[in-house]
């Protein structure tokens, strides 16, 4: 839910209430308990951080993290099996 910052037009005080978006702004100041309290416009305080659609997408070429961890696409085939290069040195 999101966090969001009123001030009283009366008496200048200001706080944070926890709403729903669906609910209805408050109206009454919890100091004076007058009618007068303004909704602020304020900087979103959230972060989207893990696996998701920001840390993946927006990246170009080999910044891109690999979520499960291991090589990336572009590097696997560019390498070749180490079995067979061994083979080769054996018996050359």
């Amino acid at each position: 839910m999101p966090i969001y910052e009123y001030q009283c037009k009366a008496c200048g005080h200001e706080f944070e209430a926890i709403q729903k978006i669906s609910d209805s702004p408050l109206s009454d100041c919890p100091s004076c308990s007058k009618a007068e309290l303004k909704k602020l416009v304020s900087a979103a305080g959230f972060r989207l951080k893990g696996g998701g659609w920001y840390e993946t997408d927006f990246k170009s070429g080999g910044k891109k993290k690999n979520i499960a961890g291991d090589t990336p696409p572009e590097k696997k085939a560019k390498e070749k099996p180490k079995a067979s290069t061994e083979k080769k040195k054996a018996a050359s």
